[in-house]
């Protein structure tokens, strides 16, 4: 059995789009920032990772006895502080993730509506002839 089929003459027509220079230089803008918008996205989840992580660390230090010293690793080597010091720290620790949260939200937002912009472009100029979604 063939599977052949004509196509509708608006179908043929669309297909027949001519892309300019211009066109294919916005076309890759848009795959560098699809490119940049799944390394952000990626780059956000570990960050919250960590402070999920950091989130448990003060929970513990919480509960730990403040006369004993607790290890904490500073770069590559562990050092005997109190608690308050280490609470102190992993609270400054989690106020620098929160920036560097907002400041990848941030950046997020800012490609989302370049590639937005992008898309409604593209989509006016080629219609159906072009998929700028992600599979």
């Amino acid at each position: 059995m063939s599977n052949i089929r004509v196509l509708s003459q608006q179908s043929e027509q669309e297909a027949d789009v001519e892309v300019s220079w211009a066109d294919q230089q916005r076309i890759n803008e848009f795959s560098k920032l699809n490119a940049k918008i799944d390394d952000l996205e990626e780059r956000y989840e570990k960050l919250k990772q960590e402070k999920e992580y950091l989130d448990d660390v003060s929970m513990e230090l919480e509960l730990a006895d403040e006369d004993e010293p607790i290890r904490h690793k500073i770069g590559d080597a562990f050092v005997h502080i109190p608690v308050s010091e280490a609470l102190d720290r992993v609270a400054k620790d989690n106020e620098q993730l929160d920036l560097k949260l907002e400041a990848v939200k941030s950046e997020m937002d800012s490609v989302q509506s370049k590639m937005s912009d992008l898309k409604k472009d593209l989509y006016a100029k080629f219609g159906s002839s072009i998929n700028l979604e992600k599979d």
